[in-house]
């Protein structure tokens, strides 16, 4: 979306639209398309941590279906060049679940390769690990690209938050889902 509000049950989220426009005009692989949010949750997901945190955010929704390891490259070094072009302080928030439905075992074991490339910064390992390993981390995509705009912006540093695997509230260790949150800066 380049202009207009998001609205959920807890408030309303104006679009970023000078950001937008900026992204729009510097990666031309970006359309804009609203109908590609409708079947994808997890911006409404985020956005109630996003309004704990700011007074009166301004977001940019980028919902990515498919890309190629040089398609994330160019869109997350876009956003970054277009970060800089607005020029005024700005967060990039990248959602996923780890791995899907595998016993916790071999959630965790694939899960750590995974964080091991995000935690180095390393966008093309991170890409490369979860084709090669299969893992099923649904938003590796987005993960990817927020990789490489915050190396393109100068990150030196990611660190694990907490990992856990729904087993450990369900019980159910045979069938998890693992998550993650981390912090790059």
């Amino acid at each position: 979306m380049a202009s207009g509000e998001w609205e959920v049950p807890t408030g309303i989220f104006s679009i970023d639209e000078k950001l937008s426009k900026r992204i729009i005009i510097n990666v031309p692989i970006v359309t804009k398309d609203s109908q590609s949010h409708m079947f994808e949750h997890s911006l409404e997901v985020q956005l109630p941590f996003i309004a704990y945190f700011s007074t009166k955010p301004e977001i940019v929704p980028i919902t990515i279906l498919a890309a190629s390891l040089e398609e994330c490259r160019i869109l997350g070094e876009g956003i970054a060049r277009s970060i800089k072009e607005v020029n005024y302080e700005t967060v990039i928030v990248a959602s996923s679940d780890m791995s899907h439905y595998v016993s916790d075992d071999v959630a965790r074991r694939k899960d750590r390769k995974a964080l091991d490339m995000i935690k180095a910064i390393n966008p093309e390992g991170l890409y490369k690990v979860v084709h090669k390993e299969n893992i099923s981390m649904c938003g590796y995509l987005p993960a990817t690209v927020m990789l490489f705009a915050a190396k393109a912006l100068g990150a030196i540093e990611a660190r694990l938050i907490k990992y856990s695997t729904s087993g450990e509230i369900s019980g159910d260790y045979d069938q998890v889902v693992g998550y993650a949150g981390m912090i790059v800066k």
